[in-house]
């Protein structure tokens, strides 16, 4: 009803997660770049939890659309509480995979010789396994084995798990150490912040032809955050039920004071609506948490921590045969060599001489007494000379070290090429 009334082309605020509709706010983009990093990796599992309604399957969809399907076979599995001969089988119908028997023995056998199929055929093979939180152990420890295959030294599968928070404890179980040991990239969904609450309305009505019609104040959007939590699928359902109060009303403005109509309305409780936003704050370093008190919170403290990585581009973390040919250069990921390494080296200003001019530089500095104005300004400039040199060796040490770890990562077999070298040159 209110679509017509607004003149928009579909409803944007459906319940139904849907990728077409993908706003990438702090926490999504924090989880992308965990997904870029695991993905570059090609092995293990990558986890990612967050509330009911926080967008994890959406975030998903947005993966399996950015990802390059000559490159990767993936299959996707919403999981019921099922044991670890059913999700074989419910893995082998995720990936299309004909089995001869119930038997568990000839699920695994076809799933292997599927595996072995695609990796010859230049393909890797992820399984993304939704409401992961519902699997008991030992269909947890089963998806651990489907892991293990191998093809020579390359791994076969990669497995993604969506879960609700409460997965975290399970994964921090003893019995799921060897489990727990290939997780290579964990990351828990947090609610958008208010900030973040007009863009993501505005984006998803852009998205379905909104010509600022209603159009929607300031306090909207506050009123929007405080009814939503900041959760994604409960905005949704606030958004979704305010244009249609705002067509019934024949409103072309939407307020405040309209968010809490609605929400009275649904039966929801107004409380949160009159509470204050917290303030906006700039991201900080994550501050080391304290001791923790037992050796269970221990072992989740340990094994949950989360790598620091830079953004990916999910397009572009795919190599034909091996992780070990990408590193990061600025913006993208690009192939690297030994000879580009070399190369760079060699351009370098050399580190082991600049201390000791820098020494020689301070040695013959004027004595400080006496002291008249040119002197002064003498000593001045020779500071300042002194100060961009130490800056300029600076970024010498950063630039090589930056480039032998990526040497170390490669395994040094990375084939090189001039567009290699000059795109490593000119980063």
């Amino acid at each position: 009803m209110y679509d017509s009334f607004y003149g928009l082309s579909a409803r944007p605020f459906q319940l139904t997660p849907d990728p077409r509709f993908w706003f990438e706010s702090a926490t999504h983009r924090t989880a992308m770049s965990y997904l870029g990093y695991g993905l570059a990796q090609g092995e293990g599992f990558i986890v990612i939890t967050g509330e009911v309604g926080s967008g994890k399957t959406t975030l998903v969809g947005h993966v399996l659309q950015s990802i390059d399907p000559a490159r990767l076979t993936a299959a996707k599995l919403v999981t019921t509480q099922v044991g670890d001969a059913d999700l074989l089988r419910l893995v082998a119908d995720a990936f299309g995979i004909a089995i001869a028997s119930p038997a568990k023995s000839d699920a695994l056998s076809a799933i292997e010789n599927f595996l072995h199929e695609e990796a010859r055929a230049g393909r890797r093979s992820l399984l993304i396994v939704d409401e992961a939180q519902n699997l008991d152990f030992s269909a947890l420890e089963e998806l651990r084995m489907l892991s293990n295959f191998q093809l020579g030294e390359s791994p076969l599968m990669q497995i993604f798990l969506l879960a609700q928070p409460e997965f975290r404890k399970t994964l921090a179980s003893p019995d799921l150490e060897q489990l727990r040991q290939r997780v290579i990239a964990t990351h828990h969904l947090e609610a958008m912040l208010p900030e973040e609450i007009g863009p993501y309305i505005q984006h998803r009505l852009r998205l379905v032809g909104w010509q600022d019609d209603p159009h929607f104040t300031p306090d909207a959007f506050d009123a929007l955050w405080r009814a939503s939590a900041g959760v994604p699928r409960r905005l949704n359902g606030v958004a979704s039920r305010l244009l249609l109060y705002g067509a019934v009303e024949e409103k072309h403005q939407l307020g405040g004071d309209d968010v809490t109509n609605v929400v009275e309305d649904m039966g929801l409780s107004t409380d949160a609506l009159s509470a204050e936003l917290p303030a906006a704050v700039p991201v900080a370093p994550p501050v080391p948490e304290p001791a923790v008190a037992t050796e269970a919170a221990a072992m989740e403290s340990e094994t949950l921590a989360e790598p620091v990585v830079s953004p990916v581009a999910l397009a572009d973390v795919w190599s034909d045969q091996s992780h070990n040919e990408l590193a990061p250069v600025g913006d993208g990921w690009v192939e690297t060599a030994p000879e580009a390494l070399v190369e760079d080296m060699a351009d370098a200003t050399p580190v082991d001489a600049e201390p000791l001019a820098l020494v020689d530089d301070i040695e013959d500095v004027p004595p400080a007494s006496p002291v008249d104005d040119g002197q002064v300004a003498a000593l001045q400039a020779r500071i300042d000379a002194l100060e961009a040199r130490g800056v300029e060796q600076d970024a010498a040490i950063r630039r090589i070290l930056g480039l032998l770890i990526q040497w170390v990562e490669q395994d040094g077999d990375a084939p090189a090429g001039a567009a290699t070298i000059a795109a490593n040159r000119a980063a």
